[in-house]
């Protein structure tokens, strides 16, 4: 098997959560489109500082590594620079709990 699980946290910026709302109900798709996902849905939460969590399946390393270089997960990921911070999940209040709860995202 290839396929690789990441959990990834978006921070929104201040002023910029309704921007990040709309880039995470597209990214998933666009990463599909580019043939770099799986067809497994991703899993897409948010925790109460607003930080929101997206757990999803790249095809492979090398997708993950192709991401880097494709014109149009470039153009997606300026858009993420100019709404969010990234942050390490274990740095989400909520991941401290034996059981992690959060509000659904879509």
């Amino acid at each position: 098997m290839e396929e690789r699980i990441v959990i990834v946290g978006y921070k929104p910026k201040t002023g910029k959560a309704e921007d990040l709302r709309q880039l995470m109900r597209a990214h998933l798709l666009i990463l599909k489109r580019q043939n770099l996902v799986t067809d497994r849905p991703s899993i897409v939460m948010e925790a109460r500082d607003g930080t929101i969590i997206e757990v999803f399946e790249w095809r492979s390393k090398s997708a993950i590594e192709q991401a880097h270089t494709n014109p149009a997960v470039l153009k997606m990921w300026g858009k993420y620079a100019e709404a969010c911070e990234y942050v390490p999940v274990g740095q989400v209040a909520e991941t401290g709990n034996l059981f992690s709860e959060f509000t659904p995202f879509m």
